[in-house]
């Protein structure tokens, strides 16, 4: 994920300067934040274009909304709705959850229960360059 933190005087100079010279525009990052923190939540994942691509195969896609629909009380349960291993569930769910598209509510001892935060994945390639985004936006209140 590009992008720039700084104070709001550094955007400002930064922005007297591309207003003098835009091709500087071309190179510089388009999400500016406060600090790291801030953009981290934000942002929330920091999965690359191409490995975002690659987890939202149609099969995890399937997962995603069996997870949504059913919202299974455990990953045993997903397991069983899903026809999958649990072993090899649990590796799909914490690909999906470092993503930022997957949580879990805790359960009864140690149960968790998947549910799906992500509302929508926008990934804005860039095709000649470095400045690739993946947005993942959180589902609100009451839209699961």
């Amino acid at each position: 994920m590009t992008y720039k933190a700084g104070s709001v005087g550094e955007f400002m100079k930064w922005t007297k300067h591309v207003v003098k010279d835009p091709a500087v525009a071309a190179t510089a990052p388009k999400l500016w934040f406060d600090s790291d923190a801030t953009a981290a939540r934000a942002l929330g994942a920091s999965t690359s274009p191409e490995a975002m691509v690659k987890l939202l195969s149609e099969d995890n896609l399937a997962l995603i909304h069996l997870i949504a629909t059913r919202q299974p009380a455990s990953v045993s349960e997903l397991a069983k709705f899903a026809d999958r291993a649990v072993s090899n569930l649990s590796r799909t769910l914490k690909k999906l959850h470092e993503a930022g598209i997957v949580d879990f509510d805790p359960g009864p001892g140690r149960t968790r229960a998947p549910r799906v935060t992500a509302r929508r994945v926008t990934l804005d390639l860039d095709l000649v360059g470095t400045s690739s985004v993946v947005r993942v936006e959180r589902a609100g209140p009451g839209s699961g």
